[in-house]
Formats: C-alpha cells, structure tokens, sequence
C-alpha cells in the first residue's frame, strides 16, 4: 500500500513531491489518489471538487516543505 511511504503515491523522493505539490494538476489528481489509497477515501474526493481544491493544494505545498509529506488526512 502506497501509505508505507511518504509524499505523492509513496514516493520517497522529497524533490519529486515538492515538483508535483507546486504542479495544480498533479498535485489535484496525485493528492486524490494518495488520499483514496491511504484510506481516506472522502478525503480524496473531496479533493476532486473544484473549490476545496485550493485548500488542499496549499496545504499540500506547506506539507511537502514542511514535514516532506501531506499533512492533511493523509497518514
């Protein structure tokens, strides 16, 4: 299961991560998906609707700087 690593899709790669947090479609669509497949299933579709979308986007972005990882129910 992707939840064994940290950032976008259990990639360990701290650069990777911040390049797809910084990125609004991959950090839209890699957001919903690691959501969805850490089990926070709610989470990740929310993150498909348009206006909670900037919410997670710019907590994604202080997350992948910050802890290297999403900090919004993604653990």
């Amino acid at each position: 299961m992707a939840g064994k690593g940290r950032g976008y899709l259990g990639i360990n790669n701290w650069f990777v991560t911040i390049i797809f947090a910084i990125i609004p479609f991959t950090s839209w669509l890699f957001g919903a998906i690691t959501r969805i497949m850490r089990g926070h299933v709610i989470a990740g579709i929310l993150q498909l609707i348009p206006p909670i979308t900037l919410f997670f986007w710019i907590t994604d972005i202080i997350g992948a700087f910050a802890k290297k990882d999403l900090l919004l129910f993604a653990d």
